[in-house]
C-alpha cells in the first residue's frame, strides 16, 4: 500500500496493480446479478446469459451453512461488449419469476 502525506493528513493511494487491472477492463465485463428467485441456479443463469457472449464464469451466492442462494449472483462474460449487451437487454427482466437487476460488479471492500 502506498501513501503520501499532504497537509500533516495521510492519504492512502490505490495499489498500482489494482489500477492496472482497473483500467483493462477486467471490471467491467464481470456482472452483479440481484433479486434472483432462490431456486435459479448457475446453469439457469448461464444458459440466459450466453445469449450475449460466451461466459467464462457463474456464480450464485449461497449461505455458507445452509448452502441455500442469498439470490443474488456473478456472471463474467468474455468481453466489454458482451457486458454492455447483457446489462441493457436482462437489467429488470423476470427470470424464475423474479425481476432481476443487473449492474456492473464492484471490486470487493478491502481488496
Amino acid at each position: 500500500m502506498f501513501f503520501s502525506q499532504l497537509s500533516h493528513r495521510v492519504y492512502y493511494l490505490a495499489s498500482p496493480l489494482r489500477c492496472i487491472q482497473a483500467t483493462r477492463g477486467s471490471c467491467s465485463s464481470k456482472l452483479f446479478v440481484g433479486g434472483l428467485n432462490y431456486d435459479t441456479n448457475e446453469h439457469v443463469l448461464k444458459n440466459e446469459f450466453e445469449k450475449y457472449g460466451q461466459v467464462l464464469n457463474v456464480r450464485v451466492i449461497c449461505d455458507h451453512k445452509s448452502g441455500k442462494s442469498k439470490g443474488y449472483g456473478f456472471v463474467l462474460l468474455d468481453s466489454e461488449e458482451a457486458a454492455a449487451a447483457a446489462l441493457a437487454s436482462m437489467n429488470n427482466q423476470s427470470l424464475e419469476g423474479r425481476h432481476i437487476r443487473v449492474e456492473y460488479a464492484r471490486p470487493k471492500r478491502g481488496v
